[in-house]
């Protein structure tokens, strides 16, 4: 009875263990090399490649030909700030507009600020950038700007903000700490955002109680996902939902770095629970619902980065759930920072530890 327990468990074993690894039919082809800090990725509609270097640089990548573009935004390299998220506009062939995060200098430190650019025919500067929100207050603090930017299918645009290092600002909705904030494409507040007609609260908040968001993408049905560090575990991915509450730091599934209880525990009415969590942490940022035709399998599933186990998860959505179900890991996924779909339906994404950007294909 042992020796048939002892096969059994050792099949599991090995299910598992080829659960963990990439699969032998697809291939990992570096494309950039010898970078600094990446920190995001877009492509343009004919395939070419901009990035975001954490010192403030943004790069253009061109069938082998990395070129820097001019007239980035000055930001703050500091802690876990600097030149964060780049998007491109969902209308850019016809506008070429293209959205930047960054943190930016304000009185007291410095903040997460969101800011436009038109990317010139020759896509070697940025013209007309212009702040369309930046965060307040402002804080002295290096941690936790969140930063992922996503364009929703209505044509506004979402932010995600970290609480900055102050945890009770994430729950305080006078301050932008902690949030998701949707502003139209102007800067201007939506009429429908949740707290618009709100006393004391910021009009631009959507969703708050948030710890650090570093990952956001929306689904096939357009609806937003955010990937968000825990502290000492419970890292989350979440559904954001228009003026939900997601609990920070009143209630979650992980404990303080000094191993103390954080909050209330891991629930409390009001409050949303994640659509999963990961105990250990992950260190979760980039986030792709991947809907593209190059890997027919895998489309409408959800990808995160890890930065600290070096792997990028995959997980299946079910309804409002998400449960991982593999991990793909091998020598380029070291620190994957961000992750974006290409136009074939290629996957890239940003080696932190590589100081490179690979491609995913079949």
């Amino acid at each position: 009875m042992r020796k048939i327990l002892t096969l059994s468990w050792l099949f599991m074993l090995a299910i598992s263990a080829s659960a963990l690894m990439a699969r032998a039919d697809i291939v990992f082809t570096p494309v950039v090399t010898g970078l600094d800090e990446p920190w995001a990725i877009d492509h343009l509609p004919d395939g070419q490649l901009l990035i975001t270097e954490k010192d403030g640089r943004v790069l253009l990548w061109n069938a082998g030909v990395l070129r820097e573009v001019q007239g980035a935004p000055r930001v703050v390299d500091r802690g876990q700030g600097g030149l964060m998220d780049v998007t491109v506009a969902r209308d850019f062939a016809t506008s070429r507009s293209v959205f930047l995060s960054y943190s930016k200098r304000q009185q007291g430190g410095a903040g997460t600020a969101l800011a436009v650019a038109t990317l010139s025919q020759d896509g070697g500067s940025l013209l007309d950038l212009r702040d369309i929100f930046v965060m307040a207050p402002g804080s002295s603090g290096g941690r936790h700007f969140g930063s992922r930017i996503v364009e929703g299918t209505d044509g506004t645009v979402y932010l995600t903000i970290g609480d900055r290092g102050d945890r009770p600002s994430a729950q305080d909705r006078n301050s932008h700490a902690g949030s998701v904030i949707r502003i139209n494409r102007d800067g201007s507040v939506p009429s429908d955002n949740p707290f618009v007609d709100t006393p004391d609260v910021q009009p631009e908040i959507w969703s708050f109680g948030h710890r650090n968001p570093q990952g956001a993408g929306l689904d096939a049905q357009g609806r937003l996902w955010t990937a968000e560090h825990g502290a000492r575990g419970g890292d989350e991915i979440n559904l954001v939902r228009k003026g939900a509450n997601y609990g920070w730091p009143v209630i979650s599934y992980g404990r303080h770095y000094t191993g103390g209880k954080i909050g209330e525990g891991t629930a409390r009415a009001g409050m949303e629970q994640p659509a999963s969590y990961w105990d250990p942490s992950i260190a979760p940022s980039g986030l792709l619902v991947y809907q593209g035709d190059m890997f027919p399998k895998w489309r409408g599933d959800m990808f995160v980065g890890s930065l600290k186990d070096d792997y990028i998860a995959r997980l299946a959505i079910s309804g409002e759930k998400t449960r991982e179900v593999q991990q793909i890991r091998n020598d380029a996924t070291a620190r994957v920072r961000d992750i974006a779909e290409a136009v074939d339906g290629s996957i890239w994404f940003i080696s932190v530890g590589n100081r490179a950007i690979y491609r995913i294909s079949n």
